[in-house]
């Protein structure tokens, strides 16, 4: 299999909610809001384990995902200095030869958009949801897109953005899926400003 730099997705500044969100979830050390942190993703997933190697000795950076699923590696590292985690994005760039824009742009394969949430399809993702609670008669956003670990980036944005609450984050796999909920207006602009920072994002195009 061909090596492919399917996500480099860096966050300047975790959100309460998507920070929680990662340190309810994780393996590894526990982020907290205000972090910056870096999302790297690639295949053959067997290569994340020389790309946790390299940032770890690179810079002063901690991390809170390794994981290994069936065509992919993903891994989180993050810290309160910006710097050092670009250090450590720049330390693994330069070990693959690449750059940036070397990565995989992220598609919106879809995106829905739900008013007035009826209380047992609430109760329904409730069930799965690591998130807050999805509140009956609230308004629900969901967006998937690939490569799965850029809807990180998009749920921080969308949580800067609005007064939501971030529902689900699903960032492994070939899929991503992003859950937001609120009032119609608020979920509104967190929506065009999660999809936006996926439109925004360069890379190469497959």
């Amino acid at each position: 299999m061909d090596f492919q730099l399917r996500t480099y997705a860096f966050i300047d500044s975790m959100q309460p909610q998507a920070a929680a969100h990662v340190a309810s979830t994780c393996q590894g050390d526990v982020p907290v809001a205000g972090m910056s942190e870096l999302f790297i993703e690639v295949a053959p997933g067997n290569e994340i384990f020389r790309c946790a190697d390299i940032a770890l000795k690179a810079a002063d950076v901690r991390p809170a995902l390794q994981i290994i699923e069936r065509e992919f590696g993903l891994l989180e590292i993050h810290s309160r200095t910006q710097s050092e985690v670009l250090a450590a994005g720049q330390a693994v760039l330069d070990y693959l030869g690449l750059k940036e824009e070397d990565r995989v742009r992220p598609t919106i394969a879809s995106s829905q958009f739900v008013t007035n949430v009826n209380p047992y399809q609430a109760q329904l993702i409730n069930k799965w949801r690591k998130g807050n609670l999805l509140l009956p008669r609230s308004s629900l956003f969901v967006l998937e897109a690939t490569p799965a670990a850029y809807v990180t980036l998009a749920g921080n944005e969308a949580e800067k953005a609005a007064n939501i609450s971030l529902i689900e984050v699903r960032a492994v796999g070939r899929f991503g899926r992003l859950f937001i909920s609120g009032t119609e207006s608020e979920v509104e602009t967190a929506a065009k400003a999660a999809v936006a920072s996926l439109e925004e994002l360069g890379g190469a195009k497959v």
